[in-house]
């Protein structure tokens, strides 16, 4: 039988009486003006502009969990993405977690699409592993966080370990990692392309490319609800006003992934936008944080 998805209403975290005005929901322009510390390194990971990723060191002595940070944007160059994610990450670095920002190419990007985006997320991703002894990285401890597009890379990236060995995307020894974060997610490609069209007004070649002989299924190796089960839990956070993803949206994976063998969970952000979903100045900030730090073990 089913397990049955808990979608837990939480209170919001608001400074302040109990009697105070709740904040108004974020917005893109919000979201656009979102900032945060430099980090602490840049990490080129190939020749092209977008393939790099950003370290923020926590102070003290370490090993630091590490939580892995994927921007959204809606797979384009023209939303911004990695800056406003600074704002996450300098709210995680205070926590004394390490992050692990990355940028990508993307779509509209040369290189960006299918097969080159999901290259490139791989490649960040593992290459952590030549960075752990040097900022004293606890790999066993880490946690995989996207938004919105980001929120498919990072359930892909966290599934890498069931592509087929026939995938232009397979490689023989990911990076494993044991729970995965969506913000307001778009994971499942082949059962929501009507929500990304609508949503992003992306057509699905610029994201899964085209179908070949050699690859007749072109979501077989890019939608994560295709590679299930993945051996990874799974929290689908979605604001209570998403309009972008929708609550519906993270439940209908989770019951996927549950029927799978996965687990899954969903949480709803009350008062919260697509936006708050990455802000730790947002209400929603504390619900989030709470998360990733029980899926550090802190």
């Amino acid at each position: 039988m089913l397990k049955k998805i808990r979608t837990t209403l939480l209170a919001a975290a608001v400074a302040g009486s109990a009697g105070g005005a709740a904040a108004a929901p974020m917005s893109l322009d919000d979201y656009l003006a979102l900032n945060g510390p430099a980090p602490t390194r840049h990490v080129a990971y190939g020749a092209a502009p977008s393939q790099f990723a950003e370290l923020f060191q926590p102070a003290g002595e370490g090993p630091f969990p590490v939580a892995v940070i994927i921007h959204g944007g809606c797979w384009t160059k023209h939303f911004g993405g990695i800056t406003q994610m600074r704002n996450m990450a300098g709210g995680l670095a205070s926590q004394g977690i390490a992050v692990w920002n990355v940028e990508y190419r993307r779509f509209d990007e040369e290189g960006g699409g299918y097969p080159g985006m999901y290259h490139d997320v791989g490649t960040a991703m593992d290459r952590l592993r030549t960075l752990a002894p040097e900022h004293k990285l606890d790999l066993s401890r880490i946690v995989l966080v996207g938004h919105s597009a980001g929120g498919h890379l990072a359930q892909w990236a966290g599934s890498r370990a069931k592509l087929p060995r026939s995938s232009p995307l397979y490689v023989a020894d990911p990076l494993p990692v044991p729970v995965v974060i969506s913000l307001g997610g778009l994971a499942d490609l082949r059962n929501e392309e009507a929500l990304i069209k609508t949503s992003c007004n992306r057509d699905m070649a610029q994201l899964a490319g085209v179908a070949s002989a050699e690859r007749p299924d072109i979501y077989s190796d890019t939608s994560p609800a295709e590679m299930l089960p993945a051996g990874v839990r799974t929290v689908l956070i979605h604001g209570e006003f998403d309009d972008i993803s929708p609550l519906r949206v993270g439940q209908d994976y989770a019951r996927r992934a549950q029927a799978a063998g996965d687990p899954a969970e969903v949480l709803v952000l009350p008062g919260g936008s697509h936006y708050d979903e990455v802000a730790a100045i947002s209400p929603s900030w504390k619900i989030v944080l709470e998360q990733i730090r029980k899926a550090l073990g802190l």
